[in-house]
């Protein structure tokens, strides 16, 4: 092979582990589905290639059509209801068996038909039915985007792109000895259509995303930060000390102060401070432990409860890691086009104060939330901006660098 066209294809290759790392990614975030169609983008598609450009077994001869015939029909069965599904157009197990049965059908018809005929011939029938089936998807695609669906547009592109592909690589299979703009060409569709595939795979996966936080939380779901709302918080609150009349359990308190939000907002307008907000909320989330209840507290700040020993005892650690993840610098919008962050943007960083609270059920919960509070604006004066109170001097102080034992106050 020509080392330019081997340098296209290895981007290609390079482009499909890539997809496969994030799906793994996924997986392990007990995303499955999603796991499953961005996996199914990158596997099927480079198993494919492999097998017109004559990389397995046989390469060449009536088994090596054959085995193309083969290839090609598979790629159809496994791509065709996955791009319904990631189309939404798929809902239900009845929906889904019938369309997945006659396509199921139809690929082992044509592998059928193709042991009657020979090798070359056998490959020229899957290679129909598989363009077919491809316009086919290409048309509910476009029906999809004339219907407002919001992957429509790139599933439409991706299928467009997959058409190409499949050309080029069938003319690569004829012609052994072609060109290497022939394989620049098919290579670089082969990429498009894994790159829109994979914008439309993660636009539908923080869409699954979004709608699970909205059924859990319903209306008080707060789509800035994307965790509990003001008053959802309350409820947490509640829901967490309602027993303290019984016996008296260890609750960990921390809230979360940004100092500066509200001079961003009167330099450079609402969208700045949604935008600093939405940032440091997200990173917030990627920090904490998931034993660890979060929620808004107030405009400015964020309430964080745990009930979890190992949490406890590892709160002022996980007060210092929440100051030095929201601190980073990040460049905010300053208008509100979300898609012109570049052009007209400021570098910001939030001046955080944190204070943390070991305390027990038996506490009131308004009184809790003050303290903490009152912590977290008392650590903006500290140089280490974690602050707790201090049983033996029965004030709050600045959290030392070795933690002290968090008395229940």
């Amino acid at each position: 092979m020509d080392p330019i066209a081997a340098g296209f294809w290895g981007a290609f290759f390079g482009t499909a582990a890539l997809m496969l790392a994030v799906s793994l990614a996924a997986f392990l975030r007990s995303r499955r589905s999603v796991a499953l169609i961005a996996g199914l983008s990158a596997v099927v598609p480079a198993t494919f290639v492999i097998a017109f450009l004559g990389w397995l077994p046989p390469e060449e001869g009536a088994d090596g059509a054959r085995l193309l015939a083969h290839v090609a029909m598979f790629a159809t069965v496994v791509l065709s209801p996955m791009l319904l599904s990631l189309l939404g157009v798929l809902r239900g197990k009845e929906l889904l068996l019938r369309f997945v049965v006659p396509v199921v059908v139809l690929a082992a018809s044509v592998i059928g038909i193709g042991w009657v005929l020979e090798p070359v011939q056998a490959l020229l029938v899957s290679w129909i039915a598989s363009l077919c089936m491809g316009a086919l998807m290409l048309i509910v695609s476009l029906r999809a985007a004339a219907e407002g669906n919001r992957v429509g547009k790139s599933t439409v592109a991706g299928m467009g792109l997959l058409l190409l592909a499949q050309g080029g690589l069938s003319w690569l299979a004829l012609d052994r000895n072609a060109a290497w703009p022939v394989h620049a060409f098919t290579a670089l569709a082969g990429m498009g259509f894994l790159t829109v595939m994979g914008a439309a795979t993660w636009a539908r996966y923080s869409y699954l995303l979004e709608l699970a936080e909205v059924m859990a939380q319903g209306p008080s779901y707060d789509p800035v930060t994307r965790m509990r709302s003001h008053s959802e918080t309350g409820q947490m609150v509640g829901d967490i000390f309602f027993h303290r009349d019984a016996e008296a359990r260890p609750v960990g308190v921390l809230a979360v102060c940004i100092a500066n939000l509200y001079a961003l907002e009167n330099l450079h307008g609402r969208a700045a401070f949604n935008h600093a907000l939405f940032v440091c909320a997200g990173r917030l989330r990627r920090c904490v432990p998931q034993t660890v209840d979060m929620g808004r507290l107030g405009d400015d700040g964020f309430l964080l409860l745990t009930r979890s020993m190992e949490d406890l005892r590892a709160l002022g650690q996980l007060a210092r890691q929440i100051h030095e993840r929201l601190s980073r610098p990040v460049s905010l919008s300053t208008g509100r086009e979300p898609g012109r962050f570049g052009a007209a943007g400021t570098t910001w960083a939030a001046d955080v104060g944190v204070g943390l609270l070991a305390t027990s059920t038996r506490t009131r919960p308004a009184q809790a939330v003050s303290t903490v509070r009152a912590m977290a604006r008392t650590a903006w004066s500290y140089p280490s901006r974690v602050a707790f109170f201090d049983a033996e001097a029965g004030q709050i102080a600045e959290l030392p660098q070795e933690d002290p034992p968090l008395l229940v106050a």
